[in-house]
Parts: C-alpha cells; structure tokens; sequence
C-alpha cells in the first residue's frame, strides 16, 4: 500500500512539473498597446492628390511662405476643443493623422473638409475612399466659420 502511495505521488509530482502549455481561450481578445503610424502610412488604400480641391465653398487658396503664428495658435485652440476627439497629428485614431496633410491634401481640399464635410462625402473621391478606409467613420459638421476653419488649417500646417 505505501509503494502504491508513493508511486502515486511520484506520477502527481511528475505531471505537475511538466512543461506548461499555452492555452488559448477562445473569443475576443484586445491588444493595448499603441502603435505609433507615419502619417503618409495612415491613409493606405488612399491616394494622393494635390490637383483635388474637394466640393464646397472654398474655390482657391494659398498660404504665405511663412506661418501666421497668432492665427495658428487660434487654430490650435479650436483643434484642441474639437478635432482632438477623432484626430492626433501622427497616429491614426477615428480620424486620419493629420501631420503633413498638405503633402497628401490641397489646402483648399482641407479648408472644404472642415467646412461642407457632409457634401465631400457624397461627392468627393478621396473622402468617399477615407470614410471606407476609416470603418464609416462620417466627419461631422462642426459649423466653424470660415475664419475658424482657416485658423485650423493654418495650425496644421505646424504639426
């Protein structure tokens, strides 16, 4: 009875010190960690287009040589309370990184984004090839001013 014992106990000690498996659990799973994207890699399936002007109210624009530091800080205060939510300047979130959108986007492209967002959807090529790329993730209207939104469009110009 004790050698049945005692091989018992062996047989426990050995299985229990056998190599360990991972178990896979089934369902989902979330990844946390961040991964940080280029922006020109944020828009993978979207072409660049510098000719595009996009659909809405801005017709033609330029922006001087030298950024409006007092206009980009106004920018940045409008960007801060209402891009934020969809928008970082080098990682992908709801929205696309916007870092160096002007080497993706004309100016006038951006400043009728932000302005008529609803008609560049319907409309516009390269909105319509974000809103796939971005899940559905419909711009929404923020009903700046067209001062505003060139405040914002200059700031971007700094990121």
């Amino acid at each position: 009875m004790k050698k049945l014992l005692a091989i018992l106990a062996l047989g426990a000690i050995m299985v229990g010190c056998g190599e360990k498996k991972d178990e896979k659990k089934e369902g989902f799973e979330m990844n946390r960690t961040k991964k940080e994207v280029k922006a020109a890699d944020s828009e993978e399936g979207v072409p660049v287009d510098l000719s595009n002007k996009g659909v809405g109210p801005i017709k033609s624009m330029s922006f001087d040589d030298t950024v409006d530091a007092d206009l980009a800080a106004i920018g940045e205060a409008k960007y801060s309370a209402i891009c934020t939510s969809c928008h970082m300047a080098e990682q992908r979130m709801i929205g696309p990184a916007l870092k160096d959108i002007y080497d993706r986007r004309s100016p006038e492209w951006v400043m009728n984004m932000i302005l008529n967002p609803e008609g560049m959807l319907k409309e516009d090529p390269i909105a319509k090839a974000l809103l796939k790329e971005y899940n559905n993730a419909q711009m929404m209207n923020q009903n700046l001013s067209k001062e505003d939104a060139r405040a914002v469009a200059e700031y971007l110009r700094t990121l």
